[in-house]
């Protein structure tokens, strides 16, 4: 690694992503000093990771979490509250880590990449809901980002074999892979009666509920598929999905004359974390390594569209484009919700926001207060329909 040490910011630190963030940079404290985290109400996992680390600046959610705060870690450590503390942190780091669960993301990433900074996305919605937005940000002189999602930063790797970086007329598609979820297989009669526990049984990855839940519907792999042409900017006709059970093939691009090139390692977050983190140098732990000499089957197959529509939805929100995707996104944050407080059967979930992008209207979407418009609207919608 580089004998320059790094400052990073992690914001969702408690959550799945944000805990193996933190092992990474465990085994890395000569490269990277931890400047700032939040983590939302679990205030005594935020004191000990403060603790650990030494950081100086902590992210709270409101002014009632301080005084909890404040007598854990003493006046050593400076608190910030709410969405502007999120914005005021994202800019004390060299490094970014937005893991924030949802839209409320969406501060982190534009504060990030309109200061200039290195950001470690692991929060999609931010960039599907907020696309047109987000690609002016990238513009400003030292911004980047780089996918934590394993299938997307597989492809950052993959297209290193590209010659071009604008548009990639040498890719002929990119191809996301999917496990499948804990449903895959299951026929429609037998989904109509899938509980909470079925659908937060994920075969392959270890994940927050939020994204585990996505994860059984394919709703996940829908919002991937915006998220891939946002960040590589690549028209969606250009990205397909394959599922892919054993979650070893991350994801694939497939070039004009016939090459495919793939990323292939073990499930374990840890290797893209670390691969954000590193670039342009890669950190020496074996994260995911297989072991060639044994045995290991790969085997992939089409998606059922049919059992799972959140594919279909994902792909004519980007066809339509504007406030599409924010809808699309918002919509399904509100449904999700609902089905894991028990409120909603499965089946509900993608039904809900299928009834939200029926009542849609085009929106160019011109600016964050039109962006924050049309996702209230579209939570509104949804919240309407669960109630009918």
């Amino acid at each position: 690694m580089s004998s320059t040490r790094r400052s990073v910011a992690l914001l969702g630190a408690t959550g799945s992503i944000g805990t193996q963030t933190l092992d990474v940079l465990r085994r890395e404290p000569d490269a990277f000093e931890l400047v700032a985290i939040a983590g939302g109400r679990r205030l005594g996992e935020l004191a000990a990771i403060a603790e650990e680390f030494h950081v100086r600046r902590v992210g709270i959610a409101s002014e009632e979490d301080r005084e909890t705060l404040s007598e854990l870690l003493g006046p050593r450590v400076e608190l910030v509250v709410g969405s502007s503390g999120l914005s005021e942190l994202a800019q004390s780091a060299d490094i970014v880590v937005n893991a924030v669960m949802g839209f409320a993301g969406l501060p982190v990433t534009m504060a990030t990449l309109e200061s200039g900074r290195r950001l470690a996305l692991a929060n999609k919605e931010s960039l599907i809901a907020a696309a047109p937005l987000v690609a002016q940000a990238r513009a400003t002189p030292g911004a980047s980002v780089l996918p934590i999602d394993s299938e997307h930063c597989a492809i950052h790797q993959c297209l290193a074999s590209s010659n071009s970086s604008s548009g990639y007329p040498d890719v002929r598609r990119l191809l996301l892979t999917a496990s499948g979820g804990p449903f895959r297989g299951w026929p429609k009669e037998r989904l109509a009666t899938a509980s909470r526990d079925d659908a937060l049984r994920h075969p392959t990855w270890s994940m927050g509920p939020k994204i585990t839940i996505d994860s059984s519907t394919l709703m996940n792999k829908g919002l991937e598929v915006l998220e891939a042409s946002a960040l590589f900017g690549i028209e969606v006709g250009r990205v397909d999905v394959v599922v892919h059970p054993q979650s070893i093939v991350h994801s694939m691009v497939e070039f004009v004359d016939g090459s495919v090139v793939a990323q292939l390692s073990r499930p374990d977050m840890r290797l893209p974390i670390a691969y954000c983190l590193g670039l342009p140098e890669r950190l020496d732990h074996a994260w995911g390594a297989i072991d060639f000499t044994q045995p290991l089957a790969l085997s992939f197959e089409a998606p059922d569209y049919e059992s799972f529509p959140a594919l279909e939805l994902a792909y004519a929100a980007a066809r339509r484009g504007g406030a599409a995707p924010a809808w699309l996104s918002a919509a399904n944050e509100v449904a999700v919700e609902a089905f894991l407080a028990g409120r909603i059967s499965w089946p509900r979930i993608v039904a809900t926001v299928a009834a939200v992008m029926d009542q849609y209207i085009d929106d160019p979407l011109a600016s964050l207060s039109d962006l924050l418009e049309n996702d209230a609207t579209a939570r509104r919608l949804a919240h309407g329909i669960l109630e009918e």
